[in-house]
């Protein structure tokens, strides 16, 4: 199914917007964009809508029906679990992760929800960022998003073990959580 954009979405694309806007426009022409868990491609259209060559932007998700509509709307798409079938390496990567914990109802839906990140709302964050490090060329960013409900302590502390360097973007408040944008570097 794909993940239709939500204040999350917009949160993060409003950052991608202020990060590419911020390169000298030379730049632009070589920079390479990976859209992890793609969904309706939000992120990917924003890099292009901002300067970043369209054959620079690979949308990655693992659900085949997002795939599919993605390369509908012209977009690189690639079907992988994370980096399972990602070789190459890019300038900046995009992460709107699932981020909210198991629902103990998820059983009556016969599937994990696209917006759950394991039992206790971070399991696929860390997983990413531990993949993600040989993907990035030097001084390569990630821009990722999670929300309170993630335990961001966890995930800051496990990044700051993996060698990363971080900083906070952007808040937002909805009803019940937080939304945090981070920037991530390699150390």
């Amino acid at each position: 199914m794909v993940y239709q954009p939500a204040e999350d979405s917009y949160l993060l694309e409003k950052e991608v917007k202020s990060l590419i806007s911020k390169l000298k426009n030379k730049e632009l022409d070589k920079i390479k964009v990976l859209d992890m868990g793609s969904g309706s491609g939000i992120q990917a259209q924003a890099s292009i809508k901002s300067g970043i060559k369209m054959s620079n932007v690979l949308c990655v998700d693992i659900d085949e029906e997002v795939i599919d509509f993605l390369k509908k709307q012209k977009l690189q798409a690639v079907q992988s679990n994370l980096f399972s079938n990602i070789k190459d390496k890019f300038n900046l990567i995009i992460f709107n992760a699932p981020y909210l914990p198991e629902d103990k109802d998820e059983k009556k839906y016969g599937k994990v929800l696209d917006t759950t990140a394991g039992k206790k709302g971070f399991e696929i964050i860390i997983k990413f960022l531990e993949q993600a490090k040989q993907h990035l060329n030097k001084e390569g960013k990630i821009l990722l998003l999670f929300s309170n409900l993630s335990k961001p302590r966890v995930i800051l502390k496990e990044a700051k073990q993996l060698g990363y360097k971080y900083k906070k973007l952007a808040e937002q408040k909805l009803f019940f959580e937080k939304l945090f944008v981070y920037e991530f570097l390699v150390d």
